[in-house]
């Protein structure tokens, strides 16, 4: 058994691997201690978190391994993580690169450091020299630690966290590796996008073989399949992806069905065959955050109808993801999706999008979302460190 240990003037802390059902319980309701002051915070569905977690229902664990953790001072859990090894990653990226994910913790260096120690011992016995993150569990999922942006709530599939996180971080000797960055784009009063987006859509459709057309429900397999090729290909050298299996994919989609609206899942074909594609998902969270992870309440359902009522008000989206092949990137369709998205968007009565997450070195999408009057206002960053840690490492 991995265990690491920090003390302090009041008591060692422990941190210890999740064994047992009840161990995991506590691991997966320990956020509601974290953000029990937080406003914004949005709580998972908690019968959601037990599938993500559950090998047999995660597809992740086919081809990836974790092992979570709890850390306590006497009997109180003061924190918990997640140690991750992702064969697809050490295969692309780096063989001797782990990941962790799922922090959360109280404002209690000693408690970070049993958490990140105890995922360095467990990375360090398999042979892996460092570690980033979070990451719960890949790219494909939900990542980066929030630095800038903490004055609202976060969208779908978007992490929040308190803002001494950071700080307790960088106590543990990690440093930057990368950060992720969100902008808003108001709907303007037509639904219209810019001149400038308009125009470079109108050229790169004036060639007779490009066409722009929503997800086909009559053809919702190989619509879909064609969103899992285009995925994979056009993101096969961002930083830190790995791909997605079919299982993987079958699963995500599985998960995000009940929220597609065919007019917010776009495609560009070149002579009939799909070669881009954007998704945008009605903003869920600001439905989900009424009922508090649960959809239940003593065998009632009293979250399933607050759920159904808050989902009447929803009204921004966020563009989740987005993909042109790399044979195609030179034909400015990325206006393409974008103006036809929106004004889609606009049909359906949503007033803003968020764009999430962009890389912050990739400059032609960067400049695309702020030439479609972006405004950037939240950052997410992903963390590195080498399993003896250099405190006080400089953060930027």
């Amino acid at each position: 058994m991995i265990c690491m240990t920090a003390v302090t003037h009041q008591s060692a802390v422990l941190a210890t691997p999740v064994r047992g059902r009840a161990d995991l319980t506590a691991f997966i309701r320990f956020p509601y201690t974290v953000y029990r002051d937080h406003p914004f915070w949005v709580a998972p569905l908690e019968r959601e978190q037990r599938a993500f977690l559950d090998p047999r229902r995660n597809p992740f664990f086919d081809v990836g391994t974790v092992q979570l953790f709890l850390a306590r001072r006497g009997s109180a859990i003061v924190g918990r993580i997640a140690a991750v090894i992702d064969s697809r990653y050490t295969e692309r990226h780096d063989p001797a690169c782990g990941q962790f994910g799922l922090f959360e913790c109280l404002d209690d260096s000693e408690a970070a450091a049993a958490l990140f120690d105890a995922v360095a011992g467990w990375l360090d016995v398999r042979g892996l020299t460092k570690m980033l993150g979070p990451l719960s569990f890949s790219t494909n999922d939900e990542c980066g630690l929030l630095v800038d942006g903490f004055d609202g709530p976060p969208s779908i599939l978007m992490p929040y966290n308190p803002a001494y996180y950071p700080k307790l971080l960088v106590e543990c000797g990690f440093g930057k590796a990368k950060d992720l960055l969100s902008w808003r784009i108001p709907m303007p009063a037509d639904g219209e996008p810019v001149a400038r987006i308009r125009q470079s859509a109108d050229r790169s459709l004036a060639a007779p073989d490009v066409c722009v057309r929503a997800l086909d429900p009559a053809r919702y397999d190989a619509d879909m399949a064609a969103v899992k090729d285009i995925y994979n290909d056009a993101w096969a050298e961002n930083y830190a992806a790995v791909p997605m299996t079919d299982r993987e994919f079958t699963h995500v989609i599985g998960g995000l069905k009940p929220l597609i609206k065919p007019e917010l899942l776009q495609f560009v074909e070149i002579d009939g065959e799909p070669i881009a594609f954007t998704l945008w998902l009605p903003d869920a969270n600001q439905a989900l955050g009424v009922i508090h992870g649960r959809l239940t309440r003593f065998g009632l359902p009293i979250g399933l109808i607050k759920l159904s009522r808050a989902s009447r008000r929803i009204n921004r989206t966020r563009a989740i993801t987005s993909g042109i092949k790399k044979a195609h990137r030179s034909r400015g369709l990325a206006a393409a999706l974008f103006a036809e998205t929106q004004r889609a968007a606009f049909q359906l009565g949503y007033t803003e999008t968020e764009m999430s997450w962009v890389l912050e070195d990739n400059e032609p999408a960067n400049r695309t979302v702020e030439a479609c009057g972006g405004v950037l206002f939240r950052t997410h960053r992903l963390y590195e460190r080498a399993m003896t840690p250099d405190p006080g490492s400089d953060p930027s």
